[in-house]
């Protein structure tokens, strides 16, 4: 079977004609993970014994003609830093590691109720902070279509793991663009829902106001069908939102669009920022360019605050995280080295010594920083009125535009170890995507194109953010962009 082909609607519909049984589903991407985990090292743990169980529950419900869910025996995996009973949650870091949730996300229990098959858990830069997957405490990724490349991060291992055909949608969250960042990298459909569209109960926190739960999968139409299936109301995550309402969406998807009613906002400072390859710049300007044929009308809008949004989204993260990750003091998340320690001042100075990696040490010294007394106003402060900026910004923009349009990241994936010790340089490729978090808004990274590097195909994604709770609009649009420039074929094998 050409896994690279396979789709979740046509896995499924080999399933429902019993073309195939769940178990030799399974067992077929538990081979392809054993064949190409040691080139790219997506997993950090392979649920073989769990995955069988379940693909053999879902082969029993069927054979017994029992009501199956919408992705019975449809294969998965999840970001480290989403909870499954039973399973490690280790965030990526050292001072996690053993730890085994003692419940499910809800996220994760609305896919067991759909009889989707968790194969594992996948590799994240270090509690969510990093763009490389390369923060990691226990590997680094690598890169489907070039491995001396980074997958993009945080969620880089479940990037990997869907354009490596080793599964064929990854959970994964997006903080300041780890769902969609990652996805353009690696040449895969990436959805950061709307803030509140979907639940957190369950997911490790990082910062709590950025933070959401999103889908990595081949194609827009299988994205939108697993967003539909964990989206909506959780009394378990006052945060979610009564008006996410998704039912019959992927069913939507298909609906014709007349673009001649369709307004597509291009920010001119996605564009006139230094550093953008111009190789990305011109395949995203052509991409748009294939709306504007269709007869959507194009128009230039502005983002005025842009230029602050990175560092006022790093003190924001930076404070939340320090707050969020304060949790962890050997006490409640205990680590191998605590038993050599006496007291508690000790426990905690090795804990938090010898557990984090320098990336979150350097996040929580800087969020502590500014939550200070005498800083607070100075940094906090001015960085939450940055914030309501933006979101006026793109408030103002969407009363004249039904979409906007843009790049995920200023440049293809880079090298391996390019940018480790620039960590400015890294924060930066959230340009583009942390902005939108900073708005609360959804957006979507679809593959647009390739640039050439040393002889080697790059993907390059195009942006599409949506108004709140607008993620139907953003997937039909997404979903004929794909049909018009299918680019699934074109595989990093």
């Amino acid at each position: 079977m050409e896994l690279e082909k396979l789709t979740i609607i046509k896995a499924a519909k080999l399933l429902q004609e019993k073309q195939i049984s769940a178990v030799e589903l399974i067992k077929l991407y538990l081979e392809r993970i054993r064949q190409k985990e040691s080139e790219l090292d997506a997993f950090l743990y392979v649920a073989e014994k769990e995955a069988l169980a379940k693909a053999e529950e879902v082969d029993l419900k069927r054979k017994r003609g029992d009501k199956l869910g919408v992705l019975a025996g449809i294969p998965y995996s999840l970001k480290d830093l989403i909870l499954f009973e039973g399973m490690q949650a280790t965030a990526g870091s050292k001072i996690l590691e053993g730890y085994k949730a003692s419940y499910d996300a809800t996220v994760v229990l609305r896919l067991k109720q759909a009889d989707a098959v968790c194969l594992g858990k996948t590799n994240c830069d270090e509690f969510a902070m990093g763009a490389s997957t390369e923060q990691s405490a226990f590997k680094v990724t690598k890169n489907p279509w070039d491995t001396t490349r980074v997958p993009g991060g945080t969620s880089g291992g479940s990037a990997a793991a869907v354009a490596g055909n080793m599964c064929l949608f990854s959970l994964c969250t997006d903080t300041g663009g780890s769902t969609r960042q990652p996805a353009s990298f690696c040449g895969v459909v990436g959805l950061r829902p709307s803030y509140g569209a979907v639940s957190r109960h369950g997911v490790i926190a990082i910062a709590s106001s950025l933070d959401q739960v999103g889908c990595l999968a081949k194609t827009v139409e299988d994205a939108a069908l697993v967003f539909e299936t964990i989206a909506g109301k959780d009394e378990l995550d006052s945060t979610t939102s009564s008006k996410a309402f998704y039912r019959g969406l992927s069913e939507n998807l298909q609906k014709p669009l007349d673009f001649k009613k369709l307004k597509i906002g291009l920010p001119k400072e996605f564009f006139e920022i230094g550093g953008i390859d111009p190789d990305v710049k011109n395949l995203i300007l052509k991409s748009v360019d294939c709306f504007k044929q269709q007869g959507a009308e194009v128009l230039e809008i502005n983002l005025p605050h842009m230029k602050y949004s990175v560092p006022a989204y790093y003190i924001i993260n930076s404070a939340e995280i320090s707050a969020n990750l304060a949790r962890y003091d050997g006490i409640r998340y205990p680590i191998s080295n605590r038993d050599e320690a006496s007291g508690f001042r000790e426990i905690y100075y090795k804990t938090k010594g010898h557990g984090f990696g320098p990336e979150p040490r350097r996040r929580i010294m800087l969020g502590t920083f500014s939550l200070s007394s005498g800083y607070y106003d100075a940094y906090y402060s001015r960085a939450q009125k940055v914030r309501s900026l933006i979101k006026q910004d793109f408030i103002k923009a969407f009363e004249g535009v039904d979409l906007i349009m843009g790049p995920v990241s200023p440049y293809p994936a880079f090298k391996i170890g390019e940018k480790m010790n620039d960590p400015v340089s890294m924060y930066l490729a959230d340009i583009y995507t942390g902005l939108v978090n900073m708005a609360c808004l959804n957006g979507l990274s679809v593959p647009c194109g390739f640039v050439e590097r040393e002889n080697k195909k790059l993907p390059v994604g195009l942006q599409i953010i949506g108004n709140y709770f607008n993620e139907e609009l953003v997937l039909r649009v997404g979903n004929s962009f794909e049909q018009e420039h299918n680019y699934l074929n074109q595989t990093a094998e």
